[in-house]
């Protein structure tokens, strides 16, 4: 049995370890507590060239001690600590044992484990009870050949994974930091519960104090770090990460999370007698939308990829716009309009309002045998799945959003909600001034009222709005209780409420 190592933290703290490496990473190996509550992770002195200058060894620690103090307090212990603490695996405390710098962190939630195997019981990969990195899950070939369909979740949980993500980065970025490697290796996802957990926050940086480490993952490196990385560090025209070469991962992310293709690997070959560089111009000075609406010359040729990896690399099939209008235009102004500008590209908070917006047009597949079993409302009279191609033929109500501050002057939201049976309505639909994010409170999740189908006709049932009316033909309010419904038909008006920021809805039907 191996034996268990006791030492302190940096302010005192007693901690114990397992002394046995659970895990070895590009610059820590990882041990596990005695009741594996927490980990212990040491810089090898192999891999971290720190260990060589003593200078270099004390800006180390010094931004560690910055990490696992400061940081995680502003974080961990302000507005929506709870929620964070799902979001990070925030180190703690920083440890200094048998010549080595090390940190501590939570254990990662069994959620991020592996709970079955491959598919094709492939010895090589072994992944039954292994970290759930998001690359397994951003590619469809893997998705595919490896993974067991107890474990791929659904279309709408890769929108809650992308929701969580995209808030993670939009509160680091809102203290200043930047996490600098933001990859699907820095990333765990759980597709069943729609989770995600941003990991590997040591290397954090904070611009004018503490530079980055590392220039980041290949795939999810800015074209501008690419371009620029013939250059010494130092050099003005430099690029290195940063909040805005962040925001270029997270776009990355989202895509392949949603898309299960890269957005930069098309057909175009830059440089036939060099890989390296054409790989540097690929990703770099060159780098070319694979959908881009104009230029053409990198789009995916089918033929170049195997069966694994269809109808996914085929964007004819799928296009990026069956993610709807919010996260499509988000994706051309990353990867189209704003590729090659970082200080245009969409930022953390403006993905986080999209997905918001997009959640509130998935409907349900009718196809019991659709993989994805949802699909973003395609604005039609007739919508049918994107992915299945399995149309819905019912009648399906669909609400526009307008709010207003006085009750009078009513704006266009440019927000929608789908409606389907037992779809729920809560207060972030009622009042645009409520966001739906870490800092909702736990009243504010209970749901308001709730939408149903009977005798092919659509009601919502009122639960807990105080100020709920709806128009009559002469454009006279009427108060509906609560426990009272109305039903939902083609021109409806319903005031949801008569707060500031309250909203009016207008009801549409599809398939009238």
């Amino acid at each position: 049995m191996s034996n268990i190592v006791h030492c302190k933290t940096h302010d005192g703290r007693p901690i114990s370890y397992i002394d046995q490496i659970i895990g070895s990473g590009a610059m820590k190996d990882v041990y596990f507590s005695p009741d594996k509550s927490y980990v212990v992770c040491f810089f090898n002195k192999q891999k971290n060239k720190f260990y060589d200058n003593q200078n270099d060894y004390q800006e180390q620690k010094r931004r560690l001690l910055e990490i696992v103090t400061t940081m995680h307090d502003s974080i961990m212990n302000g507005l929506g600590g709870k929620y964070w603490e799902r979001s990070f695996c925030w180190p703690n405390a920083l440890v200094e044992h048998n010549n080595l710098l090390g940190i501590v962190a939570p254990a990662y939630s069994k959620d991020f484990f592996f709970e079955f195997g491959s598919i094709n019981n492939d010895q090589l990969l072994k992944i039954k009870g292994k970290e759930k990195e998001g690359r397994w899950f951003a590619s469809a070939s893997n998705q595919n050949r490896f993974l067991d369909e107890r474990e791929k979740g659904t279309w709408a949980s890769y929108l809650k994974i992308c929701m969580m993500l995209a808030r993670g980065v939009r509160r680091m970025h809102a203290a200043g930091l930047a996490h600098s490697d933001l990859s699907y290796k820095n990333v765990l996802i759980d597709p069943v519960t729609g989770r995600a957990c941003i990991i590997d926050l040591d290397g954090l940086v904070v611009p004018g104090k503490f530079p980055p480490d590392v220039v980041g993952t290949p795939d999810f490196i800015a074209p501008e770090v690419i371009a620029t990385s013939h250059l010494d560090r130092n050099d003005p025209n430099r690029f290195l990460p940063s909040i805005r070469t962040d925001r270029h991962a997270l776009a990355v992310l989202i895509y392949m999370y949603l898309l299960y293709r890269h957005p930069l690997r098309g057909k175009k070959v830059h440089d036939l007698d060099d890989s390296q560089n054409d790989e540097k111009l690929s990703m770099g000075d060159h780098a070319l939308f694979v959908e881009h609406s104009i230029n053409t010359s990198n789009t995916i040729n089918t033929d170049d990829w195997n069966k694994s990896y269809l109808p996914w690399v085929d964007t004819k099939k799928i296009p990026y716009t069956v993610t709807g209008p919010y996260l499509s235009e988000l994706f051309k102004k990353s990867f189209e309009d704003y590729l090659h500008d970082p200080n245009q590209r969409p930022s953390a908070n403006d993905w986080e309002a999209a997905l918001t917006k997009t959640t509130d047009l998935l409907q349900p597949c009718v196809n019991q045998d659709c993989t994805q079993k949802w699909f973003v409302f395609d604005n039609s009279k007739q919508p049918k799945c994107s992915f299945c191609g399995t149309a819905y033929t019912k009648k399906l109500p669909i609400l526009n959003f307008y709010s207003s501050r006085n009750q009078k002057d009513y704006k266009s939201d440019n927000h929608r909600l789908m409606v389907w049976s037992n779809q729920s309505l809560f207060e972030w639909h009622v009042n645009a001034l409520v966001l739906p994010n870490e800092r909702l409170e736990a009243h504010q999740m209970r749901r308001m009222g709730y939408f149903v189908e009977y005798n092919q006709q659509w009601w919502l049932v009122n639960e807990r709005m105080n100020s709920l009316f709806v128009f009559d033909e002469e454009n006279r309010q009427h108060k509906i209780e609560i426990g009272n419904r109305i039903e939902l038909k083609e021109g409806v008006k319903i005031i949801l409420s008569k707060d500031s920021g309250g909203r009016l809805a207008y009801v549409q039907m599809s398939n009238s």
